[in-house]
């Protein structure tokens, strides 16, 4: 089943997500290459592609997991979460409807 992981980052977070992207996007390139990742991405605090130094308020993540359990176990081992990127993290189970 698909899971949407809603993660909403602290204030400032740039430069800790500069610190620990690399080891993000590693974690996600996993997804890709099983096959499990719908959707990644930041969502940026200004209506703008690259908001500079504004930065991100969090993130959306929606992939393939086997359970709500599984979903939420990966998303809290993320390296985002170790460094103190986001404030919260949501994971709900997620229905694709369209397209």
């Amino acid at each position: 089943m698909l899971y949407a992981i809603l993660c909403e980052d602290v204030e400032n977070s740039l430069s800790l997500r500069a610190e620990a992207r690399p080891a993000h996007l590693e974690r996600i390139q996993e997804l890709v290459d099983a096959g499990r990742l719908l959707v990644a991405g930041p969502h940026p605090a200004l209506d703008s592609e690259d908001p500079g130094e504004a930065g991100f308020t969090g993130s959306l993540i929606v992939a393939e997991f086997d359970s709500l359990e599984a979903a939420t176990a990966w998303a809290d081992a993320d390296p985002y979460v170790d460094a103190g990127v986001f404030a919260k993290v949501t994971v709900k189970p997620y229905k694709k409807v369209l397209p």
